[in-house]
This record gives C-alpha cells, structure tokens and sequence, in this order.
C-alpha cells in the first residue's frame, strides 16, 4: 500500500483508533493506581584490601577486589548475611522472602557494591538496606581466608547509609501512562489496518480498478432521502446528485460502442440502485434532447412504472407474445421525448422471453428509431436475464453500491457478462459518500447546486414565482400499479406523438413502418 493507503486508513478508522488508544491509557492508569505504591533506599560499600602500602601491593590488591566483587554480590541474598537482619530487625520473614525485595550490583572496574531495597514503608526499605550493608561487611571478612598475619585480607567499609524515600519508586505513573498510550495506539492502527484488510467491499474507484479493467464512467451521490425522492433529477434537478447522473450522461456519450446506443443497466446483487440509475439517466438523456427508450426488462421485480406513476398492466411481456403492439403500450413521460416501455404482466418464463427472437427484433427496431435505449435488468448474479439482454445489446452498465458490493459479487457479475461475451461498456458507482475519506469526488463539485432558498431569491430577482412550498411539496403524487409514490409528470412543450417516431397507431395499416412489430 502506498502513503495516500494508509492516510484513508487513519481518517476512515481514526474513532478506532481514538478509542483503543483511550482504552490503552485507562488500563494502564488502572494498574496504576490500584497497585501499592513502594520505596526503594540503597546503601553502598567499599570493597577494599588490606596491605603494607608499596604500589606493587596495592595495584594487586585492587585487582584481587575486583576479581572477588561479583562473590561478594551474590552473598547479599544467602542466608549468612540475611538471617542476622532478619534476627536484628525482627521481619519474621524467610531469607528467601527477603532476597525478593533486595537488589545487589556492582558498577563495572569498581568495587563499590549497592545494595537496594524495595519496601512499602519506606523507613523499613532504609533500615534493611543499611542492616544488609553491615551483615555483609561482617560476613566477608569471616569468610575469606587469612592473611599470614591471622587478619581477612579484606575489608567492606560502608560509605553511603541508606535513608528513606520521600517519594515511591513503583507504580511509576507517568511512564505507565505513556506505555499504555503507545500500546494503545500501535493496537489501534493494527486493527484499522486489520479491518481494511479484511473488508472486501468496495468503496471507491481504486477498489474497483482492482477487480476489472472496465471503465468507471459515474458516481452517484448519496442521497439519505433518496427513497423519498428517486427521480431526482426530475424532483431536484440542481442537486448534487442530479449533476452526477448528468455527468455520467455525458461520459456514456463519450463510449465507443461500434455505433450502437442501447444499454442493460444491472448491478450484481439487488438493492445497488440499478433502476432509480436507469431511469434518472433516461430523465437526464432526455433533457439533452435525446430521444430515449427506456425498457422495463425486470420481469421479475418491476420498478419502473411505479416510480414514473404510469399504468403497467401491459407492456413487454404482451408485446413479446404478440399480445400487444409497441404503439399501443410504450408511453411518452414527463413532457420530454423519454418513451417508457413497461414490463407488463409477470410471466412464468422470464429468461426465455428476454432470450427469444422478438426481444432481439424488438432491440433492432427501437435501436432505429431512438437516440439511446436503456434497459432495467435484474441483478446479474441472482438470475441469467441481465446476461442475456446485454448480449443483445451494446453493452451493459454494471451498477456498484459503495460500501456494499463486495468484491467476490463484482468479479461474478463481470465473469458472468464475460462467459456470454457481453461487453462492460462501463460501472457506475452509486451511493457514494459525498464526505470522509471514500468520497468520489474529493468535495469538489458539490457547492454549486442551490437550495431552495436560493432558488427563491433568483426567482424574486426575476420577478418569477418561486419554488413550490413546503406544503405543496407534501402533495401526494399519482401512484401506479404497485401503489408506491412517483413523481407526476410536468408538462411542457408539447410531446412527439407515436407517429412521429415511426410507430403507427391501430388503426393504420402498413405493416412495414417502425413500432408495428409485434414480439
């Protein structure tokens, strides 16, 4: 991972990191101040040699000292030199209980020997330190072998008398603390970079590059209200996520797609926003003056027709079966040259339908006759129908739900498309944080919608009625079929009628014009 890695890492997980670092300090101030506190004192001896004073003497005595001093460390903790404390001060202790509080070293090419004691009463740690120093300076000269003269060759002399602590040597509070601060964080950062690790759903274009080579070419904004209002582009055309689906309406006009414009939009599992996608891109491509043809191909879950309000008892499935014909039932929205094509009646054999030789006849004629076709298939992984119509077409825009795709489900419904040789003419990334660190856009692009107050000040200055108010924005819209809310249609310039576009009408009679095939 490089530098930028890691920094999304920190920002994205930084209340984790926040947290266990916390949780880090509080331990160790915990252990802190529920351990009892103790007192060390130290008392140091002189390890010399006796001799008559020539220097050759000397330098050999001090060499036989320092050869003796590491001995004469150990013996602090045997019980030779213990057990008289222990008699003198009264501890009713074992010398091995005391051993555990003292401490005896040695300075190296010195023969000074510390002896240390940690205590809970600081005025006992003093007194068994300077009570071990005199056992000591008694117990080597008894042991060490005699001189010619009958006296020890040795001698410790006492030069530092222990006194007692003012302050406890243990807990030490604030290394504790910034232990527990660094063991928290280095903890920390190991679990953010854990989670990234193991976290294989997909968050941003990166994530995406790393599962296929397919273009990107949108991201949609999230939108907290957008089950409230899914076609935003018609509701809400100056909102951020109006201007992401007209900047993927316009890197869709920018593919090569051998001259072809018809387009499956599918996800790789439900709930990616495949059909508020499909149908606010046909909204924008219409509002372009492209003339579109938008297809409901979910002949499982229709969507459509609910969010466009329209009637859809009929629609594909009877123009498929030659129950209907394409004039009859495809029908104009929104005062805008968007034609929608309904899915009709549910049928029991949905994949045969999208795979037969009418769907195919039906794709060459609307082909003909439209600037763009848009199709809202089913989801790739659950079912082969998004497959079989991308096939059939120009290619498929493959819908990526950030932070809920994974990507084992993206690289299935890429292989999916690929085992039938379909194209991926693009992934449209939908959902996108619009803050923090998986925001697509970096927080460029977003000041330049307008609120509703705004609005209203732009049209005082114009001296044209402003938006609608509150009140009137909490009208109930027309339903359709399925009885979810969808936005009404607003009337403009008067829309193309059916025969303008090729289709005839049932009561004419050429057979051989656009929109007469029926299937």
């Amino acid at each position: 991972m490089e530098l930028s890695d890691y920094i999304r890492i920190l920002r994205k997980n930084w209340i984790v990191i926040l947290v266990v670092t916390l949780v880090g300090v509080g331990a160790a101030a915990a252990y802190s101040l529920t351990r009892t506190p103790t007192y060390e004192s130290s008392s140091t001896v002189f390890v010399s040699t006796q001799t008559s004073g020539s220097v050759a003497e000397l330098q050999q005595g001090s060499t036989f000292a320092q050869a003796r001093i590491n001995t004469y460390v150990g013996l602090v903790s045997t019980p030779i030199v213990m057990n008289p404390v222990i008699a003198e001060l009264g501890l009713g202790i074992t010398a091995g209980q005391l051993a555990e509080k003292v401490n005896a070293s040695a300075a190296l090419n010195t023969t000074l020997i510390t002896i240390s004691v940690e205590d809970t009463d600081p005025v006992a740690a003093a007194d068994i330190a300077n009570a071990l120093a005199a056992s000591l300076s008694a117990a080597v000269p008894a042991i060490e072998p005699a001189s010619d003269s009958g006296a020890s060759p040795i001698q410790l002399s006492r030069v530092r008398d222990a006194q007692p602590a003012l302050s406890p040597s243990s807990p030490n509070v604030p290394l504790n603390l910034a232990l527990g601060l660094l063991v928290g964080l280095a903890l920390g950062v190991g679990i953010a970079v854990l989670r990234t690790v193991l976290d294989t759903r997909i968050r941003n274009s990166r994530d995406v590059e790393q599962v296929t080579d397919s273009p990107l070419i949108g991201a949609i904004a999230f939108d907290p209200k957008a089950k409230e209002r899914p076609l935003i582009v018609h509701a809400d055309p100056l909102s951020p996520r109006a201007e992401s689906f007209r900047a993927l309406r316009t890197n869709l006009q920018f593919l090569d797609m051998g001259g072809r414009a018809s387009f499956v939009v599918t996800s790789s599992v439900p709930s990616e926003g495949k059909s508020t996608t499909t149908i606010n891109l046909a909204i924008a491509l219409a509002d372009a003056g492209k003339k579109v043809a938008l297809i409901d191909t979910d002949l499982r879950k229709p969507k459509v027709d609910e969010y466009l309000g329209l009637e859809g008892g009929a629609g594909l499935t009877d123009v498929l079966i030659g129950r209907a014909r394409l004039g009859d039932v495809m029908q104009p929205w929104g005062g805008r040259s968007l034609y929608v094509l309904p899915s009709g009646k549910i049928p029991p054999n949905p994949s045969e339908l999208l795979a037969s030789p009418q769907m195919h006849k039906l794709l060459e004629v609307l082909e003909r006759d439209f600037d763009v076709v848009l199709c809202d298939a089913p989801p790739l992984l659950p079912v082969t129908d998004a497959a079989i119509l991308a096939r059939a077409t120009s290619g498929a825009i493959v819908g990526v739900a950030s932070g809920r795709t994974t990507r084992h489900q993206l690289k299935g419904a890429v292989d999916a498309l690929q085992t039938v040789d379909a194209k991926v003419a693009g992934l449209v990334l939908t959902m996108v944080p619009t803050r923090g660190p998986d925001a697509y856009y970096g927080g460029y692009g977003y000041g330049y919608g307008y609120t509703e107050r705004e609005n209203e000040e732009r049209a005082a200055r114009r001296g044209a009625p402003g938006p609608q108010t509150k009140k009137a924005k909490k009208a109930k819209p027309p339903r359709g079929r399925r009885g979810s809310a969808a936005a009404a249609p607003v009337p403009a310039e008067p829309a193309p009628t059916l025969s303008d576009l090729g289709f005839r009408s049932r009561s004419a009679n050429d057979p051989g014009r656009a929109g007469t095939t029926e299937g």
